[in-house]
């Protein structure tokens, strides 16, 4: 198995290992965080079962490990736009399934981001994975398995991936400095949302989160400055607004994104109306729209959490590495405010999850954290 990146899956590492020393199962399914090191294992895992009863292992193992992968026996089948299709899964998984090796003893198919199956995709698999041919073993990939259904997930055998730890994030960031190590700290173990809050989206996002907490948790250098020039600086009753938009505007981009993708697809014969079209593009736009949403909050929140414990004398465990000086300055008051501010926006995440209004949410959370944090 390669040292890279189940060198911080030591779980995976043994179930794995353990799994090719006494035969694989014929269906796994890896759930864990993105960028936690799921297809890079899936491709390792699936080129030892596939170098098992090849007449060349060593060759079955190089091809397989290829990406993308000319052996023949490997599927490994990637969501073209915001989901999977329902032909292709039961063209390539399903149907594929039923033919013996072209080559040694065994087939694998990998089904990437496999909560971007619909329902119907879903139904369609339950067979293959409850009755499959005894060549043939699936790999489901997922950082979302509560989108699966649970009947898939029963038919898996689970292999949990642990998110990375801010070090192993840093390292495969590939950079220095406090902004990368604060993009590592922030991004919860999920390589792929580090990356994101490095790029001019997520810088974005994290300066609206960013306004929201100075606005209500002291008087930031940001704030001094605007009240010096006679500029007003941004209140709990506004700031929260700032958040909205900039998650809107990443939907806006899902949603044209996804679009475009839908629209290729069609002219190259994929067969989609126009309304199918536009209903994905949106679901996509609102996916993204509520997921960046939520994220804002999380960041908004590690503000609250840092200035607790910078409060508390723990400059050691700041999140917003980069921001420290101004923590500093700004957590001139009793940790537990801090502590309960991360409590309301906590609760306000709860909130939006149940699909109540946005707005409403937002302004009655600004208005809870300027009377904990006046």
């Amino acid at each position: 198995m390669p040292e890279l990146p189940l060198e911080h899956q030591p779980r995976a590492r043994v179930a794995l290992s353990a799994a090719l020393a006494t035969g694989p199962s014929h269906a796994y399914l890896f759930r864990g965080p993105r960028g936690a090191g799921k297809a890079a294992a899936a491709r390792a895992f699936a080129a030892e079962i596939l170098a098992t009863g090849a007449v060349d292992p060593d060759d079955a193992r190089r091809r397989a490990l290829l990406d993308p992968s000319p052996h023949p026996d490997l599927v490994w089948l990637q969501p073209r736009g915001a989901q999977h299709m329902v032909e292709e899964i039961r063209e390539q998984v399903i149907r594929a399934s039923s033919y013996r090796p072209f080559e040694g003893d065994k087939r694998v198919f990998v089904i990437e981001a496999a909560e971007a199956m619909k329902d119907e995709s879903q139904n369609a698999l339950l067979k293959t994975l409850e009755e499959p041919p005894e060549f043939v073993h699936l790999i489901l990939l997922t950082s979302e398995p509560a989108q699966l259904l649970e009947t898939i997930c029963s038919r898996c055998q689970p292999i949990d991936f642990a998110p990375l730890p801010p070090d192993a994030i840093e390292a495969q960031l590939g950079g220095d400095g406090a902004e990368v190590a604060t993009a590592a700290r922030l991004s919860a173990g999920d390589l792929e949302r580090a990356r994101f809050l490095l790029s001019e989206s997520g810088k974005a996002l994290r300066a609206a989160a960013l306004v929201l907490g100075r606005a209500v948790g002291g008087d930031s250098p940001d704030t001094q400055r605007a009240s010096a020039s006679a500029e007003s600086p941004p209140t709990a009753h506004t700031a929260w607004s700032q958040l909205l938009k900039a998650a809107e505007a990443a939907g806006e981009e899902a949603e044209d994104a996804t679009r475009k993708v839908l629209e290729e697809e069609a002219e190259a014969g994929v067969k989609r109306s126009a309304k199918d079209i536009t209903d994905e593009a949106k679901r996509a736009g609102r996916r993204r729209r509520t997921e960046v949403l939520d994220l804002g909050l999380e960041l908004a929140g590690s503000w609250y959490r840092d200035l607790a414990a910078v409060a508390a004398g723990a400059d050691q465990a700041v999140f917003n590495r980069d921001r420290l000086e101004e923590l500093r300055q700004a957590a001139g008051q009793d940790p537990s405010r801090g502590r309960r501010a991360v409590e309301l926006v906590e609760d306000t995440r709860r909130r939006l999850d149940l699909n109540v209004s946005e707005e409403l949410a937002l302004e009655a959370l600004s208005l809870r954290l300027a009377a904990v944090m006046p």
